[in-house]
């Protein structure tokens, strides 16, 4: 079958995911992260002091562009494992999805200090940056609780019994991971390359947002062919309705962009507990015993 005759490609991506999660790799990652961040420093310092190199694409004027650079990478590098989650079950990837989103508003709320002038004063004219930075902020933390809720209560369910079945399942998953992670590279070469060039910002996140909203459909078709249940059906489409919203969250404005993850969060946190309680093995059980 072709599924098979594919194994090497999900093969090779087991071997990117072993590689991206060794302690060893994380570990240099975070170190080249750290001399990114210096290194912007760096540069922003010299462009004021007048020294910076004309040739190289020039930093802002604020020592705060270094953060947002630095939380973006961390981002970035969070996306990537997002992708390498994708073929565990639908609720660990949720679980990822909603640390993403908290580290995407912690993002926003960086952000906005690029906007400030140095040395830091708060006036009329920036109060308004200060108030986005503490919703996006709180709006973060109100994320972060409900991951841990979601932790708790979320369930595997067996909906896939045939062992042949759930290897095909897993293998599809694989694939399209593989497909997104050879995109993720794609775009991010080429946006770099932009940068570089005319040195402007390509909206990389939203783009591989954008495309990571085709490939939750894709999802849903993908578990249809394998779970085609009612029960099962529902709750995955209801996965994908709690991640677009918080794809949509993104091209929000900042006062707007954490209420709607909030709500997305609390969403997914519902329908988890909905799919949980009215499980059809409890449903089951219930008429079995006279209780329905």
């Amino acid at each position: 079958m072709l599924i098979h005759k594919l194994q090497p490609l999900t093969d090779m991506f087991d071997w990117l995911h072993h590689f991206w999660e060794r302690p060893s790799t994380q570990r240099r990652v975070a170190l080249v992260l750290l001399w990114i961040y210096l290194a912007a420093l760096a540069g922003v310092e010299l462009k004021r002091l007048g020294f910076y190199p004309l040739w190289l694409p020039q930093p802002p004027d604020s020592h705060f562009y270094s953060i947002h650079l630095a939380f973006t990478l961390i981002l970035a590098m969070e996306v990537m494992s997002l992708i390498f989650v994708i073929p565990s079950s639908l609720s660990q990837s949720m679980g990822k999805q909603f640390e993403i989103l908290t580290l995407i508003l912690l993002r926003n709320a960086f952000k906005e200090l690029s906007s400030l002038s140095e040395p830091v004063s708060i006036d009329i004219d920036n109060i308004l940056r200060v108030v986005e930075i503490g919703v996006s902020g709180a709006g973060a933390l109100c994320v972060f609780l409900c991951l841990g809720l979601y932790k708790r209560i979320a369930r595997r369910h067996p909906f896939i019994q045939s062992p042949d079945m759930r290897m095909r399942y897993v293998m599809s998953k694989k694939l399209l991971a593989l497909t997104l992670f050879l995109i993720f590279f794609g775009i991010g070469a080429r946006d770099l390359l932009l940068y570089l060039q005319i040195g402007s910002d390509q909206r990389f996140f939203e783009t591989l947002y954008t495309i990571l909203i085709f490939a939750d459909i894709a999802m849903v078709l993908i578990a249809q062919r394998f779970m085609p249940s009612y029960h099962a059906v529902f709750r995955n489409s209801g996965f994908v309705i709690g991640t677009l919203l918080m794809r949509l969250s993104l091209s929000a404005p900042p006062l707007w962009s954490p209420l709607i993850g909030l709500f997305a969060a609390l969403f997914v946190l519902a329908l988890t507990w909905g799919t949980n309680y009215f499980s059809p093995y409890r449903l089951a059980g219930n008429i079995k015993n006279g209780n329905i």
